[in-house]
């Protein structure tokens, strides 16, 4: 199946990620960081995992947040700089740092989660401070989530001033529908705000729960997440959600879907891919047991976009995305280690 979502002469310009800049905070669970003074931590957030898998796969790769100009974070900076990301976008204002805490091998969206985001520099952004022309430049991806619209309603604002001038310059966009129960607080619902969003939008990669969620699509019987259905039920979910969102965001060309259940300590992970009035469905990776599972799903985005960046075959791109994801829940940081080469060996043939 070929692949059409860059246009031909953008090839080689920037993938430009916006969100936010966060230091994840991983306390084990019996105590001992309190007995022995040690508290992991790794820098993340959604959109620069993306951005670093990125840049470690040799796609130019550029980042933009907002942090407080401090030692801390001109360190790093320093630090996305040395890993080949472009940082020229950053904004510097505010006084503080999102942080989150999250204990070793919990799941996002686990109750055990705690968020210290507040009035962070990144949440304190204002429409009309980030010059989007210049910004722009030299770039032919742009990559969000709904992260950030799930934070307040400016920064909501700022994400749609954002696509309307990346749509002026036909820039393709990507949008990942990771949904926070816990960020949602500022008065709206996703349903409220994302559908804006989305029409702007390229590429739109989820899952079947969360596009409902988010963007109002049908779910066949009430299908719930924690419940056990037939493969073929989820695939046959999948390739309506998938025509519904075509349906509704007339700019989107293709739609991914994960599907992550739990196996004992381990997973069952497939995905889909649904673009030119075709469902490319993933081999399924079953593990017994894993260790981190942030990021992984930023993995898969990152994943997809490698593939339609270097315009590889449909089926092609989402063995590689697919292989990614499931390889970074053997990785113990927020973003993803492994070079190309180390997950074309992951991918099931």
């Amino acid at each position: 199946m070929s692949n059409q979502i860059l246009p031909q002469s953008e090839n080689r310009k920037k993938v430009l990620s916006f969100g936010e800049i966060l230091l994840r905070i991983c306390p084990d669970m019996d105590g001992e960081w309190l007995k022995e003074n040690k508290l992991p931590f790794y820098v993340g957030g959604a959109e620069l995992n993306v951005a670093t898998a990125l840049a470690l796969w040799n796609v130019p790769s550029a980042y933009l947040s907002a942090v407080p100009d401090n030692s801390v974070t001109r360190e790093i900076i320093d630090y996305l700089d040395k890993r080949d990301i472009d940082t020229t976008p950053m904004v510097f204002h505010g006084d503080r740092l999102g942080l989150y805490y999250l204990p070793k091998g919990k799941d996002l969206k686990n109750a055990g989660v705690i968020y210290d985001r507040a009035n962070s520099a990144y949440a304190d952004l204002k429409v009309g401070q980030i010059n989007w022309d210049e910004v722009f430049e030299d770039v032919s991806w742009f990559h969000f989530s709904a992260i950030c619209p799930a934070i307040n309603q400016s920064i909501a604002d700022i994400c749609v001033e954002a696509l309307k001038v990346a749509s002026s310059k036909n820039i393709t966009v990507s949008l990942d529908l990771n949904y926070r129960a816990k960020l949602w607080k500022y008065g709206k619902e996703p349903i409220n705000i994302l559908p804006e969003l989305a029409k702007y939008c390229t590429l739109i990669m989820g899952n079947v729960w969360a596009a409902n969620k988010m963007l109002g699509t049908a779910l066949h019987d009430d299908l719930k997440p924690t419940e056990g259905y037939a493969k073929e039920t989820l695939l046959q979910q999948a390739t309506d959600t998938s025509k519904e969102i075509l349906s509704l965001f007339t700019a989107c060309k293709a739609v991914a879907n994960t599907f992550r259940f739990d196996n004992g300590k381990g997973i069952r992970y497939y995905t889909t891919i649904y673009t030119n009035n075709e469902l490319t469905v993933s081999e399924e990776y079953v593990s017994d047991e894993i260790l981190d599972k942030v990021g992984s799903g930023d993995c898969f985005m990152a994943g997809l976009i490698y593939g339609f960046y270097n315009r590889l075959p449909v089926s092609e791109t989402l063995n590689f995305a697919t292989a990614a994801a499931y390889d970074k829940l053997y990785i113990p940081s927020d973003a993803t280690t492994s070079t190309v080469a180390e997950i074309e060996k992951r991918i099931i043939r």
